[in-house]
């Protein structure tokens, strides 16, 4: 079985810096397991995620993005930050996930802005609302502004060491698949 990590991009704008940092994060931690990496951005979800109440109110292929999320080894997720916090439907994702589904589950955060006075969104808003689902954050959280992305796309190099970090960190918590290690020869 391998490693499935999934990236969650709270945005709705195609390309995004969110989206960019997130799918960086993922497919490095996928590439670093042997596994595979999937980005979901919130239109992804199509219109039903913004109706629902329940999670079985979502439309089949809201629903199928869902249970991605919830069997995968690990998540990479991030929001753009809007008035000092993640995005409205962004939470709205989480609000219909149950308290349970998360725990343990090892989580790297991350979060996009137009400059530095919004850097402690991760600490005050992120952290906190997988604190209450128990999850695995893992210390290092990624925040970056628009001059971390120089060219509009490429990471700048401080953004790129904080990621590796980051991706260290997550990959570090990633249960170990068993069934694919080899199993040791031991002499008698």
């Amino acid at each position: 079985m391998s490693v499935s990590v999934v990236g969650i991009a709270g945005s709705f704008s195609q390309p995004s810096r969110t989206r960019e940092l997130v799918a960086q994060g993922t497919e490095r931690a996928a590439l670093l397991t042997n596994g595979t990496a999937r980005v979901f951005d919130m239109i992804d979800f199509g219109p039903s995620l913004g109706a629902a109440l329940r999670a079985d109110e979502l439309d089949a292929n809201a629903a199928a993005i869902l249970e991605r999320i919830l069997t995968a080894d690990a998540l990479v997720v991030g929001s753009p930050v809007y008035k000092g916090s993640y995005t409205g439907l962004f939470k709205h994702l989480f609000d219909l996930i149950p308290p349970e589904a998360l725990k343990e589950k090892p989580i790297l955060l991350t979060a996009t802005g137009g400059g530095y006075r919004h850097a402690l969104v991760i600490e005050h808003q992120l952290r906190p609302l997988f604190g209450f689902f128990e999850a695995a954050t893992v210390p290092t959280g990624i925040y970056a502004s628009g001059e971390d992305f120089p060219d509009g796309v490429n990471l700048s190099e401080t953004l790129e060491a904080r990621l590796t970090d980051g991706v260290a960190q997550l990959v570090a918590r990633v249960p170990v698949q068993l069934t694919e290690r080899p199993v040791p020869a031991f002499a008698d």
